[in-house]
């Protein structure tokens, strides 16, 4: 299996920077708690006063977004709608472990960290590309959707989607559950200095995994010019 960005999602947005991890071994029975509770408290820590639209790295995103045409204060990134959840609610959603896990790392560094389950993703490869359309989506509550022409979803190799909107909505279909055993991480950052968090929150998510589940990562940092992360036997 392959993971990349489009060509032309790299030229259109050079300042991204991007990661992907691959494991295998996953359960949904590993105590991830006291984790959780670290990471959201140095998400907590940010200085007094500052919400999350005002991080660099969501401002980073918003910008993004907006250069797509999307509403930023409509459509959030990931790593904003669960820092927004976190100051109003002051916690994250109770889930399966291995998605608690990253969604804490998410808030910590402020930037979106996907997590799919690649049993359900048709092969050859997941692509990050503009849609044409046709495409795809199944919803969490199992009707269907397609993607706007221009949109940038997440797309395996039989036009299924597996996130809209980049790095705002996961797809149902390969959502993480009490069977998954092989997990793809995806972390994208759009701001400056984003080339020194993806690999350190890629290397921490890899700690993590081997701490928690019998697993031995794989995780390539990804570029314009080294855009394909190659995985899976």
């Amino acid at each position: 299996m392959r993971f990349r960005h489009a060509g032309a999602i790299w030229s259109g947005h050079p300042e991204l920077t991007a990661g992907a991890l691959w494991a295998t071994g996953i359960g949904a029975a590993a105590d991830v708690g006291p984790r959780v509770a670290e990471y959201t408290a140095r998400a907590a820590a940010r200085p007094a006063g500052a919400t999350e639209s005002e991080f660099p790295e969501v401002l980073a995103w918003r910008r993004a977004f907006s250069r797509m045409g999307l509403k930023p204060t409509q459509y959030r990134c990931a790593s904003e709608s669960l820092l927004r959840r976190l100051r109003k609610k002051g916690e994250l959603p109770r889930i399966h472990p291995v998605v608690a896990l990253c969604n804490a790392r998410s808030v910590a560094y402020a930037v979106p960290v996907a997590v799919l389950d690649t049993d359900r993703i048709a092969g050859p490869l997941l692509e990050v590309r503009y849609a044409r359309g046709d495409e795809h989506y199944t919803i969490f509550g199992g009707g269907t959707e397609h993607p706007q022409p221009g949109e940038v979803p997440f797309t395996d190799s039989v036009g299924r989607v597996h996130a809209r909107r980049w790095a705002k909505r996961q797809s149902g279909y390969s959502a993480v559950g009490e069977r998954t055993c092989r997990i793809l991480v995806v972390t994208e950052a759009m701001h400056d200095g984003g080339a020194e968090v993806v690999p350190e929150l890629l290397n921490t998510v890899a700690e993590e995994l081997a701490a928690h589940w019998p697993t031995d990562p794989a995780a390539a940092f990804l570029t314009s010019s080294a855009p394909e992360f190659v995985f899976g036997g």
